[in-house]
């Protein structure tokens, strides 16, 4: 529609009659209007519509009315330009978003329709001069102008598939990180970042704890109250695991009602610290509707990765640790044996 309102008004600016000036600014609006829609459903926003619409109506009601009122070509030319400014800022403010964290394709076209949106204004401030800048007015600077807009609507249209494909790109990134019921990262992903912070902590010689964790009773839960129970029980599980631990710590769902969690930094005193809080936490958490049926608990081996140790070797002690929490009765945390005990009793 913009491509459309360019030619129109660039035919305009050429000799074809004025009265093509309303028909120019209405496509021309609308045009910015269903742009301007399009970056607000891409970005979520909520209650857009009802800002959106009406201030568009609004703008053509005026526009429409101006000529009654005996606004000149040159009045309507500004109404046009500031008309074009405000929905042309309206998205700058969109893609920029002063505060949140934006890509670099993002503030690209955000500046260009900032800059776009200037001068736009500047055109309408400007638009008494005999520059030859506003609508109707014949010109090298309007055809220049007009041109401006037409590469400005290239650039955004392509822009906006870039951003897009971005989007895309990022869903499909966290589909292949994140499990999708627990929002925690799941089984591949929690060895790839595991292993990246067992090597991050072997050069500052830094601690590193591991935990296996594992819902007790979640078949009978399954059997008893059916298969959402169990959902509801992981992602509660999971929310409260998520409230109590640090930003840099790594939980990941291994598979079922079994969970691993990798603490950075932290000792294995220091993990069972946490690991006991966890404890508490989780018993204290409640299912909606189940309250007084089911009381969620968990057992939790824990293991200090020893200085050059596999991941899945570390693994295998901590769920050694839980079996034992689990043999001694559930809802409770076990420290696993050292390498050097386990490679005793192996001898």
């Amino acid at each position: 529609m913009q491509g459309i309102a360019s030619l129109l008004a660039y035919l305009q600016s050429a000799g074809v009659p004025l009265w093509m000036s309303v028909a120019t600014a209405s496509v021309l609006v609308l045009g910015i209007t269903l742009e301007a829609a399009a970056y607000c459903a891409f970005f979520g926003y909520q209650r857009w519509r009802r800002m959106l619409y009406p201030l568009t109506a609004l703008c053509l009601l005026l526009y429409y009315a101006a000529p009654l009122a005996g606004a000149s070509a040159r009045d309507m030319g500004v109404m046009l330009s500031l008309m074009i400014a405000l929905f042309s800022g309206a998205m700058a403010a969109a893609l920029l978003r002063p505060g949140r964290p934006a890509s670099a394709l993002q503030r690209i076209i955000g500046v260009n329709n900032l800059v776009f949106a200037t001068a736009m204004a500047l055109r309408a401030c400007f638009s008494h001069t005999s520059l030859g800048v506003v609508s109707g007015a014949p010109g090298v600077v309007q055809s220049v102008a007009y041109l401006a807009g037409y590469l400005l609507m290239i650039v955004n249209g392509f822009g906006f598939l870039l951003l897009c494909k971005e989007k895309d790109d990022r869903a499909m990134a966290l589909l292949a990180t994140i499990d999708s019921l627990t929002g925690l990262v799941n089984r591949r992903a929690f060895f790839e970042r595991t292993d990246s912070a067992r090597l991050l902590a072997a050069r500052l010689r830094s601690p590193v704890s591991l935990m296996m964790l594992d819902l007790d009773h979640f078949k009978s839960l399954n059997d008893r109250f059916g298969h959402a129970s169990g959902d509801q029980a992981l992602c509660v599980f999971s929310a409260t695991a998520q409230a109590s631990l640090r930003e840099h710590d790594i939980m990941g769902r291994l598979g079922g009602e079994e969970f691993a969690l990798v603490m950075p930094g932290t000792g294995l005193a220091g993990a069972l610290h946490a690991a006991e809080r966890l404890r508490l936490a989780v018993q204290g958490a409640r299912l909606p509707g189940l309250e007084d049926a089911y009381a969620m608990t968990v057992s939790i081996g824990v293991v200090a990765v020893e200085p050059g140790e596999h991941i899945n070797a570390a693994l295998a002690r901590a769920d050694h640790a839980l079996y034992a929490a689990k043999s001694a009765g559930r809802n409770r945390v076990e420290a696993g044996q050292a390498v050097g005990q386990v490679a005793r009793q192996c001898a």
